[in-house]
């Protein structure tokens, strides 16, 4: 699994492309993808960049901000 990455030693996530069938391992410091076998597959295009951000802002907007209740537990249990 190629989880680092070897230009900059940071972090790859895996991101599903269903018409490829695979997934591709992004590096979002260089800014590529590579495949299973850590070979270099293509650059992170600008579109697809947009699209990430539009992405989760929208996952921001629709996340709901209300605290949960706090879990109080009863004097004199264990």
């Amino acid at each position: 699994m190629p989880l680092l990455c070897k230009e900059c030693n940071g972090r790859r996530f895996p991101i599903a492309f269903p018409e490829q069938r695979d997934a591709l391992w992004l590096c979002e410091k260089c800014k590529n993808f590579v495949d299973i076998k850590d070979e270099f597959v293509r650059e992170w295009t600008e579109e697809e960049i947009k699209e990430n951000k539009s992405k989760l802002e929208n996952f921001q907007k629709d996340v709901t901000t209300e605290k949960t209740p706090e879990i109080k537990r009863r004097s004199g249990v264990n």
